[in-house]
């Protein structure tokens, strides 16, 4: 098979895939919880270096998340295109969501898209484990990369957390306070009252509110956290 190329087909890059995975990874990926029932064994290593020369495709990466396969649908992940994709697309990809892993790999094209807050307001609210952790996730990636987005977009996601943060559920719980962590990181501005919310949380009847709240109060209130976010002010 040829090196890769941006003009790869769906289905010449499953094979590539197929050709350079290995049972020794797909292993060390269960012991990472990573779901390995349609994984081919392609550590990210290899993944995002391949994506990089395939570059953004979305008809390709529509074809790609279809086949099901763990690597094609990271791949699809990392090449599809945010402003390409529709919010049906994006519900439809959410419904196939089977591992924490693919939810954070997808988290991030699914921020960068124009309807990024109505996909959080809608999987927050869903009651599938992995399309509420993509909410969160999803929350967590815009709130340290879209620097241009105004920190008052922000502020309202802390009542959403304060909502969600009695999920026991592994995969939600621990998003629930990625997304609080993150928050408070962003600024001077929303630092205070993200760290409000965790002290709230901390002292919480409810196990798991207070393991959110003291994860994240713990983290908030780090001097390397403190000391970052006087840098950015000055």
């Amino acid at each position: 098979m040829s090196l890769p190329s941006p003009g790869w087909t769906a289905q010449e890059v499953v094979a590539h895939l197929r050709s350079i995975g290995t049972e020794e990874n797909r292993r060390g990926m269960a012991r990472f919880g990573i779901n390995t029932a349609t994984a081919l064994g392609v550590g990210n290593a290899d993944l995002r270096p391949l994506a990089r020369k395939l570059k953004r495709n979305h008809e390709r990466s529509l074809a790609l998340w279809d086949s099901g396969i763990r690597e094609a649908r990271l791949i699809a992940a990392f090449t599809g295109e945010p402003k390409e994709i529709t919010i049906e697309e994006c519900r439809r990809w959410a419904g196939d969501f089977d591992s924490w892993e693919v939810v954070d790999t997808v988290s991030d094209l699914f921020g960068d898209t124009p309807f990024w807050r109505e996909l959080i307001e809608e999987f927050a609210a869903d009651e599938r484990e992995f399309v509420r952790r993509t909410a969160f996730a999803m929350l967590a990636w815009a709130a340290v990369h879209l620097k241009k987005e105004p920190d008052a977009t922000f502020l309202p996601y802390l009542r959403l957390i304060d909502a969600q943060a009695g999920d026991e559920r592994n995969f939600v719980r621990k998003a629930v306070n990625w997304a609080l962590r993150q928050i408070g990181k962003r600024s001077v501005t929303l630092h205070a009252p993200a760290l409000a919310l965790a002290q709230k949380l901390a002292v919480s009847s409810d196990k798991t509110r207070r393991w959110v709240g003291k994860d994240a109060a713990k983290e908030l209130s780090d001097a390397k956290t403190l000391e970052r976010l006087a840098a950015r002010k000055i």
